[in-house]
This record gives C-alpha cells, structure tokens and sequence, in this order.
C-alpha cells in the first residue's frame, strides 16, 4: 500500500479556507419514520473490511484487512437524489450550511466565466477548487445555475450536518461505515470494485470517475463530466447504485486511521470524538493518477460542516 495519501482534490474544507465556525442548525421532526421503499434489505453478517491492497493507502487506515459483523438493515438503493432532498426543504423549510455560510466548494471547470470573475479565493495547492458565493444545493456551480434539469442526481453541497437533518425527517440515519462497505461489497469478498477486480469488466464503464487527464481534461468516456443520475450503471451484489464514483457518501462514524486496530469486531461505529466525518465511495474527480479513492475499501474524511460540489450521502434504517 501506498504510505503518502492525496486528499485535498476531492475533499477540501471549510477550515482550510478560513472560514467562520458552525452555525447552529434547524431543529427537524420525523416526517416518514416507517417508509422503506427505495431500500435494500441487508442481511447482515460477518465480512473482511479494509485492504492490504497495494494501490492503496495505507496513511488512510485501510487496512489491515479484518473480519468485521454487522447486524441487518435497510439502506438506501442510490444516493439522496434533488428531488428528495427538495421534499425534505418544502416540507421543513430547512436551510443547508451552504446557504446559511453563503458559500460552498466548486469545481473549476464548472463556473462561468461571469461567476469567476467574483471568485476571490481557491484551495491552496488544489487550485481547481474555487470558493464560490451563492453555491447551494440548488444553484451547483453559483448563483448562474440550477438543478431544474438534474433533480434525478444526487443532492450535492451537503454537509454531514446537513444530512443529519434529512435522515432524521426521514426517519433514518446515515450508515456506520461498517455497514456502507458491507453494503457496498455487495456481498462480494475482498474484490478491489463493487463489481470485480477489473476498473471496466469486457469495455463496460460501472462507475462516473474522472476519464483522461486530472485535473485539466476529462473525456467523459463513461458518459458523464459532472455529476450523474443516482440510478445511473449497473447495481452491486445488493441492488445498489452508484458506490464507487459519482458523489462521495458521508458515514456516521468520526474519521481515525488507527481506531479499527483496536477489538472492535461487532457493529463497529468509530472513535467516540473527532474533526472529520468518514465520506465513502469517491466521486466523478477521482482518478487512478490523484485520488484513487473509488475503490470499495478506499476511505477520506471531511469536517461536518464542509460541503462540496462532489459530496452526498444516502440513508439507511434500522430493522
């Protein structure tokens, strides 16, 4: 495995651009407690986590590989799509970070040349990561766009606090990260994909990750440059969408390099403290040449309070 791990590409902060701390968020009601359509049973059981995987990265904790046991669930199929999300902020009137700080993270490519022009700062070293005012959930890349045409993609600007607020509505809760690799290995043992050890099984493209040169060119050979559909590809072993690529997903769980080294074997749900929230699964920036992080076994972290044009989340219940 690999000893020196490059995060900043897809995970950039709200700390390290300066910004103001927490604001205190809404309070929000059950709304749907006993709905589980749109999940996926999961039986649950003894699997091995993690990886001794060498294209991996051993700084992120991903290995060793052990053998872990989770208790059945239901988990969502794909990913909080805009048009769930936008049920949940009609219903409570909730207000996203994003909004509330009046900012967000965005690709680089993805900004109008109107919007550049107010754009007073970037992420030191990963310049492709604009501040962008106005960025929400609801307008992308800036105050110049809007989801009317993606309201079948995953809800994206969100931050773990944020997702915390929709589970709740819903009745539910984000996913251990435990439960989103046992969920997402689709009940297969130590393969590097969700699918397989092969990236593109006979040619076909099963994920939306960056596709040509990072971070100057993307090709989009897998038929996407920015976000896709949540039901886009072919499902894993369990049914579900869109785990490798795509956007990445916040977990439950503190974020620790080293807290699965400890015996902790049985429904394992991190460190009890922490900076940074687990986030799953990559996105349409990762690239085998930067951030090789679509993998089932890849793993990051952002703080709670950070949002991103490339992170979301879906939800899973308890049984």
């Amino acid at each position: 495995m690999e000893n020196e791990p490059k995060k900043c590409c897809c995970t950039p902060t709200r700390g390290s651009s300066g910004a103001s701390e927490h604001r205190a968020g809404q309070e929000i009601s059950v709304s749907r407690g006993g709905d589980t359509s749109g999940m996926a049973h999961i039986a649950g059981g003894t699997f091995t986590m993690g990886t001794d995987d060498e294209v991996g990265y051993e700084a992120d904790g991903e290995g060793p590989p052990r053998e872990v046991k989770v208790s059945p669930f239901y988990i969502d199929i794909h990913q909080v799509s805009n048009r769930e999300f936008a049920a949940f902020v009609e219903e409570t009137k909730y207000m996203t970070e994003a909004e509330r700080f009046g900012w967000s993270f965005v690709f680089y490519q993805f900004v109008s040349d109107e919007v550049k022009r107010t754009v007073k700062q970037v992420v030191p070293q990963t310049p492709w990561w604009l501040v962008v005012e106005g960025a929400s959930w609801l307008a992308p890349e800036g105050p110049d766009s809007s989801i009317e045409d993606r309201m079948d993609h995953p809800v994206i600007h969100v931050s773990w606090n944020d997702a915390l607020a929709y589970c709740k509505w819903a009745g539910k809760r984000l996913p251990t990260e435990a439960e989103w690799e046992f969920a997402a290995r689709g009940g297969l043992e130590q393969k590097r994909y969700a699918w397989g050890d092969e990236l593109t099984p006979d040619g076909e493209h099963r994920c939306n990750i960056w596709q040509g040169e990072f971070p100057k060119t993307n090709t989009g050979d897998d038929g996407y440059v920015g976000t896709a559909p949540v039901d886009a590809y072919a499902p894993n072993g369990y049914g579900l969408k869109n785990v490798a690529g795509n956007v990445w997903e916040w977990c439950a769980d503190w974020f620790s390099p080293t807290y699965h080294q400890q015996d902790v074997r049985v429904d394992p749900k991190g460190p009890g403290f922490g900076t940074s929230r687990v986030i799953r699964g990559g996105s349409y920036l990762c690239h085998e040449s930067y951030c090789n992080r679509y993998r089932v076994a890849a793993r990051s972290s952002n703080t709670p309070d950070s949002s991103t044009g490339n992170t979301g989340f879906r939800c899973v219940k308890d049984i």
